[in-house]
C-alpha cells in the first residue's frame, strides 16, 4: 500500500457529500432498529445522533465521527457499519455520525466561521458544541468512547489512549487488527507525543488545559477509557475506512468480553 502523495500543506484527497451520507446512514440506522436522536436542528445546522441497545446492557459505548470536516473516513466507516449490521446485541451504542457537516461542505478542519470545533469542549463557544455537550449530559456514563478521526501528515494508522484509571488496554490488540487492512504509524514522535507501534498515551489534565478536545471533555464527565482512531489520510480512502472499521469492530469486541466496571 503506497501513498499518494496529495496531501501538500492540507488534505488533498477525496470528498464526500455529506448530507447525502447522512441520508444513507440514517436509513441504515432506522432500518436495522436504531432510534434516531438529534442534537441541534437550526435553520442552518443538522447535528443527528442514534442510539441501539437493550434496556439493560451489559455495556454502553459513544462513538462519534465527522467533527473535522477534511476527514471523510469517519462518516463513511459509520456507513459501512451500519450497512454490515454486526453490532453486539448485549451493547447499549450511542452514535453521533457527523459533528461538524460544514466542514464538509467546505473541505476543511474547521466550520464556516474557521473554528475548530475539537479544541471548544472547555470554553463551549459555538452552538454546535454547546448543544452537543447538553446532549451529553443526558446520556448515560459510558464503559468506552471511540472517536474516529484522520491525520494528513501521518505515515500509518495511530491511536490515543486515554486511560486514567489504568484499566486494562485494548490499543495493543487495535492496532494488531488493523495493520491487517491499514498502514500503521511508524513515526516516534507525532503531534509532539511520544508514539509507540502507533500507540500515543499522552498524559493530561485537563484542569491545566485551556482547549478540549472532544476526547478530554468525554474522559473528564463521561468515561474512564477513550479510543481516538486515527486513519492515514494520504492513502487511498477504503484503506482507512477499513483501518477505521476494523480498529471499531475490535473494540467493540473487547469490550463485550471485558468483565470490569468503567464508568466514573
Amino acid at each position: 500500500m503506497e501513498r499518494l502523495g496529495k496531501n501538500i500543506g492540507r488534505y488533498g484527497g477525496e470528498t464526500i457529500a455529506i448530507e447525502r451520507r447522512l441520508k444513507e446512514i440514517q436509513a441504515e440506522a432506522l432500518k436495522t432498529g436504531w432510534r434516531a436522536e438529534c442534537i441541534l436542528d437550526s435553520e442552518t445546522i443538522r447535528l443527528p445522533a442514534c442510539h441501539r441497545g437493550p434496556a439493560v446492557p451489559r455495556k454502553r459505548l459513544y462513538l462519534s465521527s465527522g467533527i473535522h470536516g477534511d476527514e471523510p473516513a469517519g462518516p463513511m466507516a459509520i456507513l459501512q457499519l451500519m450497512r454490515e449490521n454486526s453490532w453486539p446485541e448485549d451493547i447499549e451504542i450511542r452514535l453521533c455520525p457527523c459533528l461538524n457537516p460544514a466542514g464538509f461542505a467546505l473541505n476543511r478542519r474547521e466550520n464556516a466561521d474557521g473554528i475548530d470545533f475539537n479544541r471548544d469542549y472547555r470554553q463551549l463557544s459555538t452552538n454546535e458544541i454547546r448543544a452537543h455537550v447538553t446532549w451529553l449530559q443526558q446520556q448515560p456514563n459510558f464503559d468506552l468512547a471511540v472517536v474516529l478521526h484522520e491525520d494528513w501528515e501521518a505515515n500509518g494508522f495511530y491511536l490515543y489512549e486515554l486511560n486514567p484509571s489504568s484499566l486494562p488496554s485494548l490499543a495493543e490488540t487495535v492496532i494488531r487488527r488493523v495493520a491487517e487492512v491499514c498502514p500503521i504509524e511508524h513515526a516516534q514522535l507525532v503531534d509532539n507525543w511520544p508514539c509507540q507501534g502507533g500507540i500515543i498515551r499522552p498524559k493530561v489534565n485537563p484542569k491545566e488545559r485551556p482547549q478540549w478536545a472532544e476526547a478530554i471533555y468525554l474522559i473528564s464527565h463521561k468515561t474512564r477509557q477513550s479510543y481516538t482512531l486515527e486513519a492515514p489520510s494520504d492513502y487511498p480512502l477504503s484503506i482507512r475506512v477499513a483501518g477505521l472499521v476494523a480498529g471499531v469492530r475490535t473494540l467493540l469486541e473487547l469490550l463485550l468480553s471485558a468483565h470490569r466496571q468503567v464508568r466514573p
